[in-house]
């Protein structure tokens, strides 16, 4: 699969709790972490989602939020990964930061150059990316 979105993560669904118009779909991903997308009730049954099946979380990285000192925050993003920098992209307005979670996935950010600095995010750097669950574009195989 190609696409332009720079994360790509790919899991196996774990957990749906459906509503009315809107379900949320929880992924855990191969190193144990877990996003929360919310789609449509009709996405959910067009995409013959359930519990076991293998998916796919697609988010652009200008949806990426990062943070650092979150300890003691509670946020109304619902997803919340934890990471350290592993590089930084410079750019003339933007940066792009790659954050290395615990099991191994990379999470791309793009920030700007002055979020960079106040946040201190270089090489070695603990940081959080905060990401909707509404901002998540969820796929499956057919």
């Amino acid at each position: 699969m190609k696409v332009s979105a720079r994360n790509v993560f790919e899991g196996s669904v774990s957990d749906i709790k459906p509503g009315a118009v809107n379900a949320e779909v929880e992924l855990t991903l191969a190193g144990g972490e877990k996003l929360v997308a919310v789609v449509t009730m009709a996405s959910l049954h067009n995409l013959n989602i359930n519990v076991g099946k293998q998916a796919v979380a697609l988010v652009k990285a200008p949806w990426v939020v990062l943070m650092t000192d979150a300890a003691g925050y509670k946020l109304s993003a619902r997803n919340s990964l934890e990471g350290e920098v592993v590089r930084v992209g410079d750019g003339a307005v933007n940066a792009e930061v790659v954050l290395k979670l615990s099991g191994g996935t990379e999470v791309y950010a793009i920030v700007t150059r002055e979020a960079v600095q106040d946040l201190g995010l270089k090489p070695g750097a603990k940081a959080t990316a905060l990401i909707k669950a509404s901002h998540i574009i969820l796929g499956a195989k057919a």
